[in-house]
């Protein structure tokens, strides 16, 4: 790093997507085998796929859809395109051997995109990006809730709604909570001039800027590298590829931004009334997300659900890493919502796939969802007190009849078995009770081992040829993990490995699980990229962080063997905050509060240098040349500490050693 405080890749963000152009063609895409074509058949058994009301559902209040949709940004660069996965996902068509058939029903539900009327004044454009965005017809003009991730397809969709409605300008926009899918095509909708001057008016839920500029700041390099598993970044758009992301069908890769609320909602039944349109806001904080609330329209009584109630089940802790949720609290805000709006709503929608109307659905729909996540607490619990482990309580939980057939509960996002460990996690840990598991050897080791004990690496593949042949893809790959680990360069290993993971992918009914099943499969046969875009903080983002997250990933940054010893004092004076601050290097650790003593340096910048500097719109040389900023003091000192910072390697490995 050349640059003071400088995090021009500070973060990648869960959301950041890689240069395509960079990237090694896929290879792979084998045939579904006996067992993975038997297994999918069993689904189609499993399930009530004669009950088409969630296709009458989605297909309600249809208006327009365009001809394609394939969106581009300023470059031409293409942020969305719905029409690849069109070659292969159709409403007219059973699904491939090598998707699983409840997975590829989802998809077909999530491909029905366009525009619609929900209700009186209420309209939404779904499939312009992973959320919906939706309309709220005010006496004069738009609000808008949730303007999806990019401002390419925000404006697309404000554009088709205008050419189709009437042409109304944004009055108000509505965050309902605090992830990038909810708010960051928002500069998409107005000028920065209407923003500023306050002509549009920004709600959300309290603690939202915090959450959202914070989401993944810490852990975020790690976070970002499994996003691209669990969204299948990789893969291609084909049957062997992805299929969609159980809330969408992808995610947008266009330009992120944040407008920072002008109205903060605190409590519950907190009402306002914006260009005619009364709401009255629920609070659910620490649900789906930490900031987060749903939006009741007494005049068309409709329910906004936000993203606590969606048509599938959701994640307690989502695969690419995150603070585990609390089922309990989810379960426990939709009975709120039950008793405080059920009675009075005849329509529900929120930001992910399609509405439901009529009272007594929508209440049935609400206390299954609710009792989805209470079930998945309460059992999980109940056999965690009987002594059983996270590993085992996934393979023995079931949901009832009621529950698991109920297709909004079906796992196209979250799972049954990684939601249950989640559980186990949230109040156990990662310690599971056996003294064996306390002091674990680490992979590569214990890989070593476990292959020299059961006779080398021939006799490993060899046997798990034959279990592969059997279709037990879940053992083959637990083998075969420790053939790869042991023997990084086992071509057999990788390319059984892979196979493997392949179908089990294609078995997976979770859009994500497959996801990570399949992009393991395409790095074992690729290779792990070296190098690809990855586009990190927005400068929204990087404007919005307070100076103390800063110094907080700062301190995840420094190398603690390296800074053993070292004692490094640093003040820095933000003028245009006036705010001032203190860095001290000692034990090997980065602490930060009020100005130091005895500091060994002084930073004196303006908060705007800070974030010119990260993002790169200046060098330190520059800003330092043209006075934003001054160094007085040891400037060797300044040096050395900036010589602490470790810059995190993006493509590290995750199946191979």
């Amino acid at each position: 790093m050349k640059t003071v405080i400088s995090v021009a890749a500070v973060l990648a963000m869960a959301f950041a997507t890689p240069s395509w152009a960079q990237q090694a063609k896929p290879v792979g895409g084998k045939p579904a085998t006996a067992a993975t074509k038997a297994a999918n058949a069993a689904v189609l058994k499993e399930l009530p796929f004669n009950d088409k009301s969630d296709f009458e559902d989605a297909h309600r209040g249809f208006i327009a859809t365009p001809a394609t949709l394939t969106i581009k940004n300023a470059k031409g660069e293409v942020v969305w395109d719905l029409e690849a996965y069109k070659t292969y996902i159709s409403e007219d068509k059973a699904a491939p051997d090598s998707i699983n058939p409840s997975l590829y029903r989802n998809a077909q539900l999530n491909m029905i995109n366009g525009l619609f009327k929900v209700t009186d004044r209420i309209y939404q454009v779904r499939g312009f990006d992973l959320s919906n965005i939706t309309f709220i017809q005010g006496d004069t003009g738009w609000i808008v809730f949730d303007p999806l991730i990019s401002t390419e397809t925000a404006k697309a969709a404000l554009d088709f709604a205008n050419e189709k409605l009437g042409k109304r300008p944004v009055v108000a926009v509505v965050y309902s909570h605090s992830h990038v899918d909810h708010y960051g095509g928002v500069r998409g909708l107005a000028s920065d001039e209407d923003f500023k001057s306050g002509k549009v008016r920004v709600f959300a839920p309290e603690h939202f800027t915090e959450h959202a500029v914070s989401e993944n700041v810490i852990a975020g390099n790690a976070m970002s590298r499994r996003a691209i598993y669990m969204y299948g970044a990789l893969l291609p758009r084909n049957e062997f590829g992805g299929v969609n992301g159980g809330l969408g069908q992808t995610t947008s890769t266009g330009t992120g931004t944040l407008v920072i609320p002008t109205d903060e909602v605190k409590k519950t039944g907190e009402e306002y009334v914006v260009d005619g349109v009364k709401m009255v806001f629920q609070m659910t904080p620490g649900t789906e997300a930490p900031a987060e609330m749903n939006t009741f329209f007494p005049q068309f009584k409709a329910m906004w659900m936000a993203e606590n109630s969606t048509n599938t089940m959701h994640n307690i802790l989502t695969l690419r890493g995150a603070q585990v949720r609390d089922a309990l609290k989810w379960a426990s805000y939709l009975n709120e919502t039950i008793d405080l709006y059920g009675a009075k709503t005849d329509v529900k929608f929120q930001s992910h796939h399609w509405p439901q109307w009529g009272t007594d659905k929508i209440i049935d729909y609400w206390k299954k969802q609710r009792d989805l996540y209470k079930y998945t607490h309460d059992q999980s619990v109940n056999l965690m007190n009987k002594g059983y482990t996270g590993e085992e309580i996934s393979e023995m939980i079931k949901l009832p009849p009621e529950l698991d057939k109920f297709w909004p509960n079906r796992g196209y996002y979250g799972s049954l078995r990684h939601n249950s460990r989640a559980v186990y996690q949230r109040y156990m840990g990662w310690y599971n009770g056996n003294p064996a598991n306390l002091n674990n050897l680490p992979p590569e080791q214990s890989a070593k081992k476990y292959v020299e004990y059961m006779g080398g690496e021939a006799a490993v593949i060899k046997r798990a040829k034959a279990d592969f042949a059997k279709g037990e893809y879940r053992w083959t790959a637990e083998a075969l993990k420790h053939v790869v680990f042991a023997n990084p360069n086992s071509k057999a290993g990788k390319e059984l490995l892979a196979d493997s993971l392949e179908q089990l992918g294609y078995q997976a009914e979770s859009g994500p699980w497959r996801g990570v099943y399949l992009m393991g499969a395409y790095e074992l046969r690729n290779g792990v990229p070296a190098a690809g875009g990855i586009n990190t903080a927005t400068p929204d983002t990087i404007k919005a962080m307070p100076p103390e997250m800063l110094f907080d990933y700062l301190a995840v940054r420094l190398n603690g063997p390296k800074a053993a010893g070292k004692k490094i004092g640093l003040n820095i004076d933000f003028t245009d905050l006036k705010k001032q601050y203190g860095l001290a290097v000692e034990n090997a650790v980065l602490n930060y509060g009020k100005p130091l003593a005895q500091a060994d340096a002084k930073l004196t910048l303006s908060k705007g240098t800070l974030d010119a500097i990260q993002l790169k719109e200046i060098t330190l040389e520059q800003a330092v040349a043209s006075g934003a900023l001054k160094i007085d003091g040891k400037r060797e000192a300044f040096a050395e500490f900036m010589g602490l910072l470790d810059t995190f390697p993006f493509w590290f490995h995750i199946v191979t050693p």
